[in-house]
């Protein structure tokens, strides 16, 4: 499998993730950084939250990791949680903004 096509099904997957206090997808949010496959069967996450203090942020990790360990052909899954540089709304897609009402 390529890593194109690896890469589309992983977003696919973090598509299926939300935070349950915010009606849009971790995705769409824009709080993944980076994809990486250091080996082709190896997925590599970076990615933040919208607060460095949620509450749920162990769930959440453990939840991207779940999701893409489903994907077959991969072996391993390494969510790497960072908050540089910070999280802000300009992140969010145009379809995030338009759910949780912001102009854009």
């Amino acid at each position: 499998m390529t890593t194109n096509i690896l890469k589309d099904l992983v977003i696919e997957k973090l598509c299926t993730v939300y935070d349950p206090e915010i009606p849009v997808n971790i995705w769409e949010l824009g709080l993944v950084y980076d994809i990486e496959f250091p080996k082709p069967s190896e997925v590599l996450v970076h990615m933040t939250l919208t607060a460095p203090g949620c509450p749920i942020a162990d769930e959440i990790v453990q939840q991207v990791h779940d999701t893409i360990m489903e994907i077959e052909g991969i072996d391993s899954v390494t969510v790497n949680l960072v908050f540089e540089p910070a999280w802000t709304p300009d992140r969010m897609s145009e379809v995030a903004k338009l759910e949780l009402g912001y102009d854009i």
